[in-house]
């Protein structure tokens, strides 16, 4: 399997934006991680800044992205890489955690994914994942990054919870992606998302839009983030 979209290498420094994710996961977060649909790594050397993970598995199945995951988390002993699907791991000692960064909406069967994830978790543990939200907003970008759907609540909680999850917590993020996207993605019909406007959201729009949904949780956005605990 190969992987289509172009994306990867223009969010590859979007080092405020993973951080911001890394930061929601934080205090969900176990010792041993597995990052499911991990691509070239960019989230992944992300969650290892975190002191508490003391093992993070990256599975990515596409076979021009892993052997540059490979390369990337090969010198770290915290770290290791495998060209897997989550359905197909048989873990050794069942993680903690499982993140998926803007992963599910490229599954078809999204709901198996979440079985499988439950499957997988040890007792006790967590879920992470962030997703593009707002049904309305797919487009053009959307379809050409591989994407099935963009979310709402209601359906992800329905979702976990007949997966067997506990929702923990629930919210939208980044309400100015919302402009973004829809003139990326529906006005301007682009099918691509260009490098250095990927650079001046990370670096000028991030820490502003970071800082206020701190202290006011946004009632839309551009982004789901949701955590849901295995019972």
């Amino acid at each position: 399997m190969l992987y289509p979209g172009q994306e990867l290498a223009a969010m590859d420094h979007a080092d405020n934006y993973h951080r911001w994710i890394l930061d929601l996961f934080r205090p969900y977060l176990g010792s041993r991680v597995v990052e499911v649909g991990a691509g070239i790594g960019s989230f992944s050397r992300v969650i290892l800044e975190a002191a508490q993970v003391q093992q993070l598995t990256a599975l990515e199945p596409a076979a021009n992205l892993f052997p540059i995951l490979s390369d990337r988390l090969q010198t770290n002993p915290r770290a290791q890489a495998l060209p897997l699907y989550l359905d197909a791991w048989q873990p050794g000692e069942a993680p903690d955690s499982i993140a998926a960064v803007n992963v599910m909406e490229h599954i078809g069967d999204d709901e198996q994914f979440l079985r499988d994830a439950y499957r997988v978790l040890a007792p006790g543990g967590t879920v992470l994942l962030l997703v593009p939200a707002l049904p309305w907003l797919y487009g053009k970008l959307d379809s050409q990054l591989g994407h099935f759907r963009r979310y709402v609540k209601p359906e992800l909680a329905t979702k976990l919870k007949a997966a067997g999850f506990r929702v923990e917590r629930l919210h939208y993020v980044n309400f100015s992606g919302i402009l973004s996207w829809y003139v990326t993605a529906k006005v301007l019909q682009r099918t691509t998302i260009p490098a250095s406007n990927v650079q001046f959201y990370d670096r000028i729009v991030i820490p502003v839009v970071r800082r206020l949904e701190a202290l006011v949780t946004p009632p839309v956005g551009q982004n789901l983030v949701c955590v849901g605990r295995k019972l």
